[in-house]
């Protein structure tokens, strides 16, 4: 035999022996696979498809036209639990064809899921009631299937759907998530984020989530990566009317109504470091907020003592750092009412801006900068009102110092507030009144000084409001010094706080106490 017919003999043996081994691969994987994903598949879900295609060439599967259900499934539609999903394609890039022969798992590259639309049906109105459950309900039995080092998402939606009232706890469409980096090991599922990643980016038309049974947020052109987090018309909305509110509280609570063009969380840094939660951020800024807060009177007070702020961070049970918040063109708008038939009276906070820094959990910390928050704004949508609020985290004794200055401000816009609340308006301009508070937890002492020209009060009858008393009218107006005649007039006042009552509370009798000495 010559040499060159043994080259040949060679190469058509090792041609035919390629054949021969990728259509007996062929043969095997096609057997395979649908044992890995059939009703035998070692996870509680049932798998079915319309096509599978294999390429061993290119190491790629796709599979077309999926569903997903649970199965043990309820005859009960009440007690359906589970996920339930339709895709319309999986596509498994860069096969391992060794480990697919060899093993029930297969082991790939990444995956690619096409227009999914996911059910998660639960028993229970909490999205997630533990976070292990993520591992050990939705990672662990697919990772019993399929492992990849990425995983994209595109064109789909997923909502967690409460059994029982057959309504959505949590809603994201037109969802697209990319993530990279995917570690899976049986320590990782035991965490509370139970896969490790390097990098993720997850986009969505529209989110929708049941915060809890009085409140639910919107959100649209939501973004999150790995660290910044953007989303555009927010929305935090109560779930009843104020008075079916009202009806259900057994003690006075705030209800609030916030809305928002756009949030942006910037350079974040998240997770869980020994099951304890960790959030910094360098920026939050949140533009064109319209913050509503709303409190009726009617339910009993709520007698327990109220933290200020710098406990209730100092108290956190998790490290929390945010270098700055940023507020910017916004409206603030507080509303207290007695009763439903006199209506709220109204304070107003308009061209709201706010700039916070060095907001920092006291948790496992010794030393930390003083919070500083300045606010510029118009009170009452004329009158100038700026402020300057100092306090340190790690203060037991939550010492506080605010500086204010509020000018050009007619009392007659304080209509909304003074005649429903306390039965009277007042007439007048105040020029500019400056304060200076040094308070903590137990009292406060103020320096304040007041310029102000042509002051009066009006009085209404009590049980009449709509009627003026006019003999009370007349006496408070004798009593009242009604013009500062140019000057700054000084005073200095000391206030005990109500430890039952707000931070808020606290500024309010704080300003009432000087204006009291000043015109009286």
């Amino acid at each position: 035999m010559t040499t060159l017919k043994k080259i040949v003999l060679v190469i058509v043996s090792l041609i035919t022996i390629i054949v021969l081994l990728n259509f007996g691969l062929n043969f095997w994987i096609d057997r395979q696979l649908p044992q890995i994903i059939s009703e035998n598949n070692p996870t509680p879900y049932a798998f079915t498809y319309s096509d599978l295609k294999v390429d061993l060439l290119s190491k790629n599967i796709k599979a077309s036209h999926l569903t997903i259900s649970p199965k043990s499934k309820s005859q009960d539609s009440l007690k359906k639990i589970g996920i339930y999903a339709k895709i319309e394609s999986i596509e498994i890039i860069d096969f391992k064809i060794w480990d697919l022969v060899f093993s029930k798992r297969i082991k790939a590259n990444s995956i690619k899921i096409n227009s999914p639309e996911a059910f998660l049906y639960k028993n229970t109105e909490n999205a997630i009631n533990d976070s292990k459950n993520i591992g050990s309900e939705v990672v662990k039995p697919f990772e019993e299937i399929i492992v990849v080092s990425k995983m994209e998402l595109n064109k789909g939606s997923v909502t967690f759907i409460y059994t029982k009232t057959k309504k959505p706890i949590l809603s994201l469409k037109n969802l697209n998530l990319q993530i990279d980096g995917i570690v899976i090991t049986d320590d990782i599922l035991k965490q509370k984020i139970p896969f490790q990643y390097k990098t993720y980016e997850l986009t969505a038309d529209s989110i929708y989530y049941r915060v809890s049974n009085v409140y639910h947020l919107r959100a649209n052109n939501f973004k999150a990566t790995t660290e910044n987090i953007t989303l555009k018309k927010f929305e935090l909305i109560p779930e009843y009317s104020r008075s079916e509110f009202v009806k259900k509280l057994d003690k006075e609570k705030d209800l609030f109504t916030l809305r928002s063009e756009s949030i942006a969380v910037n350079a974040m840094d998240w997770g869980f470091k020994d099951d304890k939660l960790f959030f910094n951020a360098n920026s939050v800024k949140i533009d064109q907020l319209a913050a509503n807060i709303y409190r009726n009177k009617l339910p009993a007070d709520d007698l327990s003592k109220k933290p200020l702020y710098s406990k209730l961070l100092r108290d956190l049970k998790f490290p929390l750092k945010l270098d700055t918040l940023a507020i910017r063109n916004s409206v603030l708008v507080y509303e207290e009412e007695l009763n439903f038939q006199k209506g709220p009276g109204v304070l107003k906070f308009n061209n709201f801006n706010l700039t916070a820094t060095h907001i920092q959990s006291g948790y496992g910390q010794k030393k930390l900068k003083n919070v500083n928050i300045d606010i510029d704004c118009k009170f009452m949508k004329n009158s100038p009102f700026k402020v300057n609020w100092t306090f340190n985290v790690l203060d037991k004794q939550d010492r506080f110092i605010m500086h204010g200055e509020v000018s050009n401000l007619n009392t007659n816009d304080l209509y909304q507030f003074t005649k429903p609340y306390i039965n009277a308006t007042t007439q007048g301009i105040f020029d500019k009144l400056k304060f200076t508070i040094k308070g903590n937890d137990i009292n406060s002492y103020e320096n304040a000084s007041l310029q102000y020209h042509d002051l009066k009060v009006t009085l209404y009858k009590k049980g009449k409001p709509e009627q003026k008393n006019k003999i009370k009218s007349a006496l408070a107006n004798l009593i009242l010094k009604n013009d500062s005649k140019g000057e700054e007039i000084q005073t200095k006042a000391t206030v005990e706080r109500v430890q039952e009552k707000s931070f808020f509370n606290f500024l309010w009798i704080n300003i009432a106490a000087v204006l009291k000495q000043i015109l009286i």
